[in-house]
């Protein structure tokens, strides 16, 4: 057979997008395949065996459908695009999920499509729920809480509230964190999937869960009531107020469900009940709401009759997997308590082994400190040994040195006695110089005076004489001739030899008063340059005081 023989043998297909909560798978279809065909091939690659509650689920034309089980896939009004994408959701709810729900599979596809509903705000719950379910929640994702492990912040980018819930409150996230982590923390020991269970036990007490609301109206004209229909029966509610229904009719107590186009009937069981008629905008919701109707009522009947084989079998399975499960957690449990145990006797006894080895480094630190401290002060006695001599011979140089200064002391004392001696000398003679060069400046004064009278009176004296002369010898002048006149010049001669005498007296006199000025400030110089000697001398006594005092 030729390979165009065998293309032309092989099945056409289309592809299909399949989305569950969590993951995204793709197949190829035969372009026969039913509904139920696609259905079971999802389930086989998901494990899933409680296939009852779920479905295929596809927007056409803003309105969310089912896939038909019974009818051809392409068949159907399904959206022309490549690949098919279709949501795989749960359908149907159980009426109590811990007994219902057998398979962690189921169980896990559940929580995952409950949580979502609760985040988006689809089932309405209270901010207090909200932070016990994000608890659990984070149980079934980290395991249990690890103060260590899991530090502030951590749940930053997971989505664990609804945002009413975050705008309701004024708090930051850490606060929303602080709160979350404290229930978590008190979870402790619990495996991820009974902390999911834990979850949807809560989840199920909720007014909104399992319920698909509809539009409806109880003529043609208005839409003015809301329909719900969930695993316990059908609900009547007003638009405004989707927790408390007006009016339910439980499956148990509805005979019939008729749909006629766009009109439902709702038969009691009780034949004088009044009929419940109402109107949906479209027939496709009538047709929905028909499916809904009697796949919650077949659960509804399901449950209450004898399980089935493969029922029973998938219980005793199930019970058979929670026995194993238990066992294996509480060995899970027991070996992580024997071993946190043996982690805190091995902390401690590192611990101990730590502060042993301390101990022994700080006897080994202290039993150096020891040898050194002895090594040091016998360095320390050997040097203070020396340091004795040295002092001793020290003291032996400054006893010697003091013998000295104080016969230094002595001599000093004795010379500056007689410096002392000398410099009163020289102060008594200095003020004899005094005393002396007043007295001969006085003397010298009044010989200057004298000898200024003197001359004054040897000049009054000449002039009178001259006066005199020239009164009794006129005419001296012309009787040259005359004997007389020799007798008076001889007389004249002899005035002037005694004027000459006192001339030469008076000059005398002032050369000696001169000659005693000049021996004055002669010996005033000797005097000051003995002065000057004086002071250098008591100058360098004074020094050597000092020093003596230094060395004492």
């Amino acid at each position: 057979m030729s390979i165009r023989g065998l293309k032309k043998k092989q099945p056409k297909t289309f592809k299909v997008r399949i989305i569950t909560v969590d993951a995204e798978m793709e197949f190829s279809c035969e372009m026969k395949w039913k509904g139920k065909d696609l259905f079971d091939l999802v389930c086989r690659a998901l494990g899933l065996r409680e296939t009852w509650f779920f479905g295929l689920q596809y927007t056409i034309k803003g309105m969310c459908t089912w896939l038909k089980m019974d009818k051809k896939v392409l068949d159907q009004e399904i959206p022309k695009e490549d690949p098919i994408s279709f949501h795989f959701l749960a359908k149907f709810y159980p009426e109590k999920v811990e007994e219902e729900l057998l398979q962690e599979i189921t169980q896990h596809l559940f929580f995952l499509q409950v949580k979502k509903q609760i985040l988006d705000e689809e089932i309405y719950c209270s901010p207090e729920a909200t932070v016990l379910l994000a608890s659990y929640a984070v149980q079934a994702k980290y395991g249990d809480y690890d103060p260590n492990f899991h530090e502030p912040g951590f749940l930053a980018h997971d989505e664990l509230l609804p945002k009413r819930v975050l705008r309701q409150y004024q708090l930051t996230a850490e606060m929303w964190e602080e709160k979350i982590t404290a229930w978590y923390a008190e979870h402790r020991g619990i495996a991820r999937d009974e902390a999911e269970m834990n979850y949807l036990k809560i989840a199920q007490d909720l007014e909104m869960y399992g319920v698909n609301y509809f539009p409806i109206a109880q003529n043609k004209n208005h839409t003015d009531l809301l329909l719900g229909v969930d695993a316990k029966g059908i609900h009547i509610y007003s638009i405004n107020n989707r927790f408390s229904p007006n009016k339910s009719f439980e499956w148990s107590s509805i005979r019939n469900i008729s749909c006629s186009e766009k009109e439902l009937t709702i038969k009691p069981l009780d034949k004088k009940a009044e009929v419940f008629k109402f109107f949906s905008s479209q027939l496709k919701v009538n047709k929905l709401i028909f499916q809904l109707c009697i796949g919650n009522h077949d659960l509804f009947m399901r449950r209450r009759k004898v399980d089935s084989i493969e029922i029973q079998q998938m219980k005793a399975q199930a019970r058979e997997e929670k026995a194993r499960k238990k066992m294996e957690n509480q060995r899970l449990a027991r070996e992580k308590q024997l071993r946190e145990e043996a982690e805190r006797a091995k902390e401690e006894l590192e611990r101990r082994l730590f502060q042993l080895e301390d101990e022994a480094r700080q006897a080994n630190e202290a039993l150096l400190r020891s040898q050194e401290a002895a090594e040091l002060l016998a360095e320390k006695a050997q040097i203070a040994e020396e340091e004795a001599k040295l002092l001793a011979q020290n003291a032996a140089e400054a006893e010697q040195e003091r013998q000295r200064l104080e016969l230094t002391a002595l001599k000093s004392k004795e010379e500056k006695r007689l410096m002392e001696q000398k410099m009163r000398e020289a102060e008594l003679i200095a003020v004899k110089l005094v005393k002396e060069s007043d007295r001969r400046a006085k003397e010298a004064e009044h010989l200057k005076q004298d000898l200024h009278e003197a001359r004054e009176a040897e000049r009054k004296a000449k002039q009178k004489l001259l006066d005199i002369t020239r009164l009794n010898y006129p005419h001296m002048a012309k009787y040259p001739q005359y004997s007389p006149g020799d007798s008076r010049d001889a007389n004249f001669d002899k005035g002037s030899t005694k004027l000459d005498l006192k001339d030469i007296d008076l000059k005398r006199l002032s050369f000696e008063i001169e000659r005693e000025r000049l021996d004055y400030l002669e010996k005033s110089r000797k005097f000051e340059d003995r002065l000057k000697e004086l002071k250098s001398e008591i100058h360098a006594l004074k020094l050597e005081e000092k020093q003596a005092g230094l060395y004492s």
